[in-house]
């Protein structure tokens, strides 16, 4: 029901852009842990998981960008071959991802399989992995190095032209 609920979001997005003031061709997703797994579900279901209900639902249901932050249930097993991620589109968004190496509750692995298999299918990828920094730093302030991802993915977002340059923003725009 997530990823439902996850490309309904998306196609009501779409359908309301305009009402809303956003562009309906940059529209992404970003979750952490149990969310970043949904953000690799919904980056690469090739179609709606649910019968359609109205007509925003005949508008695009993938986002245009991912950022996947210490996402769970992707890897198993030892190794890197207990690779779980079984479907990667050939038309997944952009992708950030980012990780800690000493994060107890989803381990590292569930980022290098996710990013192996974006980096196969030969999709715009940038992965940051941190030695330190758990789980759960989501946009909390901390003291560790980890604690500015936030300016990696800015600078990622600018890479890919969802947004403009900071440096050359217009205040208010």
């Amino acid at each position: 029901m997530a990823l439902q609920d996850a490309q309904r979001a998306m196609v009501l997005l779409r359908a309301r852009a305009k009402e809303l003031g956003i562009d309906p061709a940059k529209i992404g997703v970003l979750g952490t842990s149990a969310g970043g797994h949904l953000v690799t579900a919904v980056s690469n279901a090739d179609s709606l998981s649910y019968q359609p209900v109205d007509a925003a639902d005949s508008l695009g249901s993938r986002p245009n960008f991912g950022i996947a932050l210490y996402p769970g249930h992707l890897w198993s097993g030892t190794g890197l071959e207990g690779y779980s991620f079984n479907h990667v589109s050939k038309d997944a968004p952009p992708t950030f991802i980012l990780h800690a190496q000493d994060d107890p509750v989803d381990d590292v692995r569930n980022s290098l399989v996710y990013f192996l298999a974006l980096r196969e299918a030969e999709i715009p990828t940038e992965m940051h992995i941190y030695a330190h920094g758990g789980h759960g730093f989501g946009l909390r302030r901390t003291e560790q190095p980890i604690t500015h991802w936030t300016d990696l993915a800015e600078k990622w977002l600018v890479t890919i032209g969802i947004v403009k340059d900071s440096a050359a923003r217009v205040p208010g725009t």
